[in-house]
Parts: C-alpha cells; structure tokens; sequence
C-alpha cells in the first residue's frame, strides 16, 4: 500500500504505482532484459508484479504484464481480475493486450506507447474491440518520457557495444 495523502488525485495515485513499474523495469534491465515493469493493483495495493522474462526463463511471453496477472491471480485466487488496474511502462502488445481483456481487467495506464508493436491505442486496440467481450480504460502517457527512455537508453547501450564488438574484430 502506498502512503499518499488521502486526498491524492488519480493522476498522483497513477504516478505512484507507475514508479513501481518503473523499478520493475529496472530489475529486468539489471538482468539484460528488455526493460518493461508492470504492477497490478486492487484497492490501493500491489498484488502482482512483474518485468520482462523472455531471456531468463527462455520464454517468448514472459512479458512484464504476463507475469503481474499471473501472480495477481494466484493472489487473489481468482481467473479474473475485475476491479484492477494494471500499470505498465510500455503499451502492451497484442499478446499482452489479449491477456488484459481474458483476464477482465477494468483499468489500464500504461507510459509510453509503442508506435510499433502497442495494442492498447497506437497500432492495434485490442483492449477496446467492441467486438470483445469485455473492454478496458486505458490512460497513456503517465511518465512517458522516465517509461520511455528507459527503453531507448537500453537499445542504444546494445547497439553500441554492437559497434564496439565489430570495430575490434575488424
């Protein structure tokens, strides 16, 4: 639970637990993982938390939101998480965006968008399909630019110890 004044605004609620996907991020960064966080939470409180996987556990959808619904549901014990708000820095993609909608989250904030794989508004939008059983509120944006260049700062370290790599063997 966070201690924020009682009187905290949604958009100050939001940016508190998006801090808390942030250090999810981080964690994952400090594996060599692409760094995405997630956080969900139900009546004020973390009950999952999750950061990309996909290296470590050698598994394509060991997303940063798969990870936090999972455990959220075995948290609660329940398959559907129909009062809470998932945080995560990046738009999810379209996997992670189907999950969002199988699991019946209610509320979405995510960071910054993915103008190439995102779901959630920028090239699919999956979670608000009226043709889906279930749709989601999404707010977008909330600290984009820390969400953001936590993955443009991760991509250039790789591209530049790429460029490092190939000037020492040549």
């Amino acid at each position: 639970m966070l201690n924020l004044n009682p009187d905290a605004t949604q958009a100050e609620i939001d940016q508190a637990f998006m801090a808390m996907a942030i250090r999810e991020a981080m964690i994952a960064e400090s594996k060599e993982e692409i760094p995405i966080g997630a956080v969900v939470v139900l009546d004020g409180k973390v009950i999952g938390r999750g950061h990309n996987q996909n290296k470590t556990l050698i598994d394509p959808t060991a997303h940063a939101e798969m990870i936090a619904i999972t455990a959220a549901c075995n948290k609660i014990q329940l398959r559907y998480l129909e009062s809470a708000t998932l945080y995560v820095t990046i738009e999810p993609c379209s996997m992670c965006a189907g999950a969002i909608v199988l699991a019946r989250v209610p509320r979405l904030v995510f960071g910054a968008r993915d103008s190439k794989a995102g779901a959630c508004g920028s090239v699919f939008n999956l979670v608000q399909d009226p043709r889906l059983n279930h749709q989601v509120e999404v707010v977008g944006g909330v600290k984009d630019f820390e969400c953001a260049a936590l993955i443009t700062e991760f991509f250039e370290s790789i591209r530049e110890k790429r460029r490092k790599s190939d000037h020492e063997q040549n």
